[in-house]
């Protein structure tokens, strides 16, 4: 993890405060390019220093349970959303030995995952983090060898590590009086006064680098689905999903809070963004800030023991694949309490 570039004015936490982003000018919106140098591929992973792991490791691992928040890689079996191919494994016998091998073949954002650095680029400018280019991402080095620029390998290196915390917002909508309306497969946005009010209502304290996780309720939902009604909504494009809101204030309250974030949604934001929106919070967070985002993430146990142990903090290990130039990995990813 690298400290912040000299020539920046820095807060109490070490970064820039919101309203002084864009860094530099002529970067588009909000971007924080340069921050941790103009070849970082950490981004807001720079927040997850040593001294803050083992903080959140001494004050969140209690008793060593563990909750997998990994869906199954074969949860979308025939057919995915955002027309991704699904997982397929191929079992090998060993013959005459008694052993097998097996291929696995998948779409990397099929199931829960990261969106990696190199997945959306500010659609406009048409540029990647810290100024990356498509051509950079496709390119070739003098060496001959394929560009890397970006990849899911400089996540892995040390992985996504740290105090997480969980707003289970579907727990929380459904016991107001009359309850929050929400739709998970309808562009419904969950605002971030929702959140703040859930939070709250946990009693869950937000410490700066914390690795935010939302349960909006959308694995219940296609739980609860019949078959029809998930092919029927894959076959319409754009695809329609709930999700936070796309807004400055949830930008400012990310900037200034957490070091990666993620839910159970297909897409951590409401989807589609309209055609006249100014920005979506994929551009922002990834090509601007180099956050990591994650989609897809199962969050129905971890919601239950929480809720039973009046506790919505925990530990977070989550090693990405060590893909070189990935766009995206299976987070690997597990809460300890």
């Amino acid at each position: 993890m690298a400290p912040a570039a000299p020539g920046f004015k820095l807060n109490e936490n070490g970064i820039p405060n919101f309203e002084d982003l864009p860094l530099r000018k002529t970067d588009p919106h909000r971007a924080a390019w340069g921050l941790y140098g103009d070849k970082d591929e950490l981004g807001t992973l720079n927040r997850l220093t040593d001294e803050r792991v083992a903080d959140a490791a001494k004050n969140e691992i209690k008793t060593g349970h563990r909750i997998s928040l990994n869906w199954p890689l074969d949860a979308q079996p025939e057919s995915a959303f955002f027309q991704r191919q699904v997982f397929h494994q191929e079992l090998i016998r060993k013959d005459p030995r008694v052993v097998n091998d097996d291929v696995w073949t998948f779409n990397s954002q099929v199931s829960t995952q990261w969106d990696g650095l190199r997945h959306f680029a500010y659609q406009r400018e048409k540029l990647f983090y810290n100024g990356v280019t498509m051509e950079d991402i496709h390119g070739v080095g003098a060496d001959g060898k394929k560009a890397t620029v970006n990849g899911i390998h400089a996540w892995a290196e040390q992985g996504i590590v740290g105090r997480g915390i969980l707003v289970d917002y579907h727990t929380w909508r459904l016991a107001q009086d009359p309850p929050r309306p929400y739709d998970s497969f309808e562009s419904v946005s969950i605002p971030l006064e929702d959140l703040q009010a859930c939070l709250t209502a946990q009693g869950t304290e937000v410490k700066f680098g914390d690795i935010l996780f939302v349960r909006s309720g959308f694995m219940a939902a296609h739980a609860a689905k019949p078959a029809p009604f998930i092919s029927a909504h894959r076959s319409v494009v754009p695809h329609r999903f709930g999700g936070v809101e796309r807004s400055e204030p949830l930008l400012e309250w990310i900037w200034s809070r957490f070091s990666a974030v993620a839910g159970d949604q297909p897409s951590f934001e409401c989807w589609p963004a309209p055609p006249d929106s100014p920005f979506s919070l994929h551009e922002v967070l990834l090509a601007g800030w180099g956050c990591p985002i994650g989609e897809l993430f199962d969050l129905e146990r971890l919601a239950e023991y929480c809720k039973a142990q009046r506790r919505w903090s925990f530990f977070v290990s989550s090693e990405p694949c060590n893909v070189p130039g990935g766009v995206a990995s299976p987070p690997n990813v597990l809460a300890i309490f």
